[in-house]
Protein backbone atom coordinates (compact mmCIF):
# COMPACT_ATOMS: atom_id res chain seq x y z
CA UNK A 1 0.00 0.00 0.00
CA UNK A 2 1.00 3.50 -0.45
CA UNK A 3 -0.33 6.54 -0.74
CA UNK A 4 -0.02 9.79 -3.83
CA UNK A 5 -0.61 13.19 -4.03
CA UNK A 6 -2.20 13.89 -7.58
CA UNK A 7 -2.32 17.21 -8.69
CA UNK A 8 -4.65 17.75 -12.33
CA UNK A 9 -4.47 20.26 -14.61
CA UNK A 10 -6.17 21.45 -17.58
CA UNK A 11 -10.20 22.24 -17.62
CA UNK A 12 -10.73 20.08 -14.53
CA UNK A 13 -13.59 21.83 -12.64
CA UNK A 14 -17.12 22.50 -13.67
CA UNK A 15 -16.86 18.98 -15.89
CA UNK A 16 -17.93 16.50 -12.80
CA UNK A 17 -14.10 15.88 -12.04
CA UNK A 18 -14.62 14.93 -8.88
CA UNK A 19 -17.74 13.15 -8.69
CA UNK A 20 -16.35 10.71 -11.36
CA UNK A 21 -13.24 10.12 -9.48
CA UNK A 22 -14.83 9.58 -6.42
CA UNK A 23 -16.96 7.12 -8.80
CA UNK A 24 -13.86 5.13 -10.23
CA UNK A 25 -11.56 5.19 -7.22
CA UNK A 26 -15.01 3.44 -5.04
CA UNK A 27 -14.84 1.03 -7.62
CA UNK A 28 -11.57 0.14 -7.88
CA UNK A 29 -10.86 0.39 -4.11
CA UNK A 30 -8.75 3.52 -3.93
CA UNK A 31 -9.14 5.27 -0.61
CA UNK A 32 -8.24 8.92 0.18
CA UNK A 33 -9.87 12.33 -1.40
CA UNK A 34 -10.57 14.89 -4.05
CA UNK A 35 -11.38 18.75 -4.01
CA UNK A 36 -11.10 21.55 -6.41
CA UNK A 37 -7.80 24.16 -5.99
CA UNK A 38 -8.13 27.75 -5.99
CA UNK A 39 -5.96 27.98 -8.62
CA UNK A 40 -8.47 25.56 -11.21
CA UNK A 41 -6.73 22.20 -10.60
CA UNK A 42 -7.83 19.38 -8.68
CA UNK A 43 -6.04 17.50 -5.76
CA UNK A 44 -6.40 13.93 -4.75
CA UNK A 45 -4.70 12.01 -2.03
CA UNK A 46 -5.13 8.07 -2.70
CA UNK A 47 -3.99 5.17 -0.87
CA UNK A 48 -4.23 1.56 -2.47
CA UNK A 49 -2.10 -0.55 -3.98
CA UNK A 50 0.58 0.00 -6.64
CA UNK A 51 -1.32 -1.75 -9.53
CA UNK A 52 -4.87 -0.08 -7.99
CA UNK A 53 -3.31 3.25 -7.96
CA UNK A 54 -1.88 3.10 -11.42
CA UNK A 55 -4.87 2.22 -13.06
CA UNK A 56 -6.49 5.60 -10.89
CA UNK A 57 -3.69 7.61 -12.27
CA UNK A 58 -4.02 6.16 -15.60
CA UNK A 59 -8.17 7.24 -15.16
CA UNK A 60 -7.00 10.62 -13.81
CA UNK A 61 -4.97 11.10 -16.98
CA UNK A 62 -8.31 11.58 -18.97
CA UNK A 63 -11.02 12.02 -16.56
CA UNK A 64 -14.92 12.54 -17.31
CA UNK A 65 -15.96 13.16 -20.94
CA UNK A 66 -15.67 16.71 -20.52
CA UNK A 67 -12.57 17.38 -18.97
CA UNK A 68 -9.16 18.26 -20.81
CA UNK A 69 -6.19 17.14 -18.46
CA UNK A 70 -3.41 19.04 -19.66
CA UNK A 71 -0.76 17.09 -16.70
CA UNK A 72 -0.82 15.07 -13.98
CA UNK A 73 1.76 15.60 -11.20
CA UNK A 74 2.32 12.49 -9.13
CA UNK A 75 4.09 13.10 -5.35
CA UNK A 76 4.67 10.04 -3.32
CA UNK A 77 3.82 10.30 -0.04
CA UNK A 78 3.91 8.99 3.39
CA UNK A 79 1.16 6.39 3.69
CA UNK A 80 -2.04 8.00 5.39
CA UNK A 81 -5.06 5.60 6.06
CA UNK A 82 -8.28 6.67 4.93
CA UNK A 83 -11.58 4.46 5.34
CA UNK A 84 -13.32 5.52 1.86
CA UNK A 85 -12.94 8.30 -0.85
CA UNK A 86 -14.62 11.60 -0.14
CA UNK A 87 -15.24 15.05 -1.69
CA UNK A 88 -14.50 17.69 0.23
CA UNK A 89 -15.40 20.99 -0.69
Amino acid sequence: MKTVRLTIKGKVQGVFYRGTAKDFADDIGIKGWVKNLPDRNVEIRATGSEELLQRFIDWCKHGPPKARVDEVIVEELDLQVFNDFRINR
